[in-house]
């Protein structure tokens, strides 16, 4: 297959681009991550699964990909959370990436290369700072340390404004120790109470744009392929990494920067001054989480996204159609009474779903090439023509486009081994007209959140 088919939309330039990394075959892709002071919601999610998608299509096209997604564990936020709750910052982060991974692992998000931490790499922001202000193109005022954005030329390059635009929206932060106005704070001055570290300058802490430069350089080089994010990171975190990680380079920082949509939540923007950000924790309680992560590849990733119940049980019973069908599939495998016959060709459906990724990571047009998939299976089982080889087949393919999207749920082998034996009973049971004990099993398993269905080749079983 041939990898320059790959298209993304590339923000910096504002067009679709062919996909030619610095290193044939090899994608380095940085993904910001969350600051970690409470659990993500679905806003950010969005993000961590658009970034989990894409690398697992480049890995399924046959690339080699190395990802690095950080975590933000000191920051005004952090700080905030931790006088709140009468501990210290290193607690309230080491507890949120602890939940971070575990809701992370709940929607399908597999874990990056490395995570690196800001603490981690104080020295390494702290060397960055130094060698900016003795370039000339940061200056320290008052004990903080700050980018001077008239020095970069092409500084508003990303988000497609001037400085005088960027003045006029109002976008920034004015202060008086400010050369100008957009300047931005690469060093904090530490404040009484507040982690701080030794510097140069003095003890202090990092600004925010700053570490993501910094960790990019220590753990994937100068120059990357892919960074991204939310929209809302266009400015003004993404224009500042490239202002001062360019500023040292004197070339772009990456080649392709990427951003997915926005969420609204039943049709309003969601946000915390409107109190309708909602926890994934929480939505994985209420939801399939697999039905929560097809919500979010359900559009393309740039597109926003409408959020609500009703969109959530449509993907419920979408997810309710994938799993009847699988199991249907391995039931009929079990039978020892199918004809061998010859594998099926489904080269037609992997051109569709190839021809809509390769088109800037399409997966709302891919997943609907999944159901005509499922589709296609369930019409073949319902054929008296059915093969071993046949079924194998769509089994094959239907597992590896799961996969792919991070929706194919495996049962663990104990829960699995447990139902079985509990559904081979039942059968028994009413072999032998015992309807009683075969009821009491049915009960027993439909608390487990296991379902029957009674037909003349077996009883076919699923879960929620």
């Amino acid at each position: 297959m041939d990898k320059l088919a790959i298209q993304l939309y590339n923000s910096l330039s504002g067009k679709k681009e062919p996909l030619v990394t610095n290193k044939p075959g090899v994608v380095k892709m940085y993904s910001c991550g969350p600051t970690v002071y409470n659990f993500f919601h679905i806003g950010n999610a969005r993000a961590f699964v658009t970034f989990d998608m894409v690398r697992r299509y480049l890995i399924y096209r046959g690339y080699q990909v190395k990802f690095v997604q950080n975590f933000t564990d000191v920051d005004d936020k952090l700080i905030n959370k931790a006088n709140e709750l009468n501990t210290t910052v290193e607690t309230v982060a080491n507890r949120f990436i602890e939940e971070y991974f575990i809701d992370a692992n709940t929607i399908g998000i597999e874990k990056a290369d490395a995570h690196p931490r800001v603490t981690d790499t104080m020295e390494d922001i702290i060397l960055f700072i130094d060698r900016l202000v003795m370039t000339g193109y940061a200056y320290v005022a008052g004990g903080d340390v700050l980018f001077e954005t008239p020095k970069f030329a092409e500084y508003g390059k990303l988000s497609k404004q001037s400085l005088d635009e960027l003045l006029s929206g109002s976008r920034v932060e004015v202060s008086d120790y400010k050369r100008h106005p957009t300047d931005f704070t690469l060093w904090k001055a530490a404040k009484p109470g507040e982690p701080s570290w030794d510097s140069p300058w003095g003890k202090g802490r990092p600004g925010w744009h700053i570490e993501c430069s910094a960790m990019i350089q220590k753990h994937l080089g100068d120059h990357i392929d892919i960074h991204g994010g939310g929209h809302d990171l266009i400015f003004p975190h993404h224009e500042n990494e490239i202002a001062q990680s360019e500023a040292l380079l004197g070339s772009p920082l990456a080649k392709y920067f990427m951003h997915n949509g926005y969420i609204n939540i039943n049709n309003e923007k969601m946000s915390k001054s409107l109190g309708n950000s909602v926890n994934v924790r929480d939505l994985a309680q209420q939801y399939d989480p697999r039905a929560l992560r097809l919500f979010l590849i359900s559009a393309h990733y740039r597109s926003p996204i409408n959020f609500s119940d009703e969109v959530m049980q449509q993907m419920m019973a979408a997810i309710q159609r994938i799993d009847a069908s699988r199991e249907h599939l391995m039931l009929r495998l079990q039978s020892s009474y199918l004809p061998e016959g010859d594998p099926f060709d489904l080269s037609m459906f992997e051109s569709r779903l190839l021809e809509a990724m390769d088109d800037d990571f399409n997966s709302a047009i891919a997943t609907g090439v999944l159901f005509d998939l499922v589709r296609e299976i369930n019409l073949y089982m319902r054929s008296d023509d059915l093969t071993r080889q046949g079924l194998g087949s769509y089994l094959e393919k239907l597992d590896a486009w799961l996969e792919l999207y991070g929706l194919l749920q495996l049962e663990k082998v104990e829960d699995k081994e447990k139902i079985e034996s509990l559904v081979k009973e039942r059968e028994e049971a009413r072999k032998e007209r015992n309807f009683a004990i075969a009821d009491a099993i049915r009960v027993k398993l439909e608390e487990m959140g296991v379902h029957l269905e009674d037909a003349a080749q077996g009883t076919r079983w699923w879960r929620d």
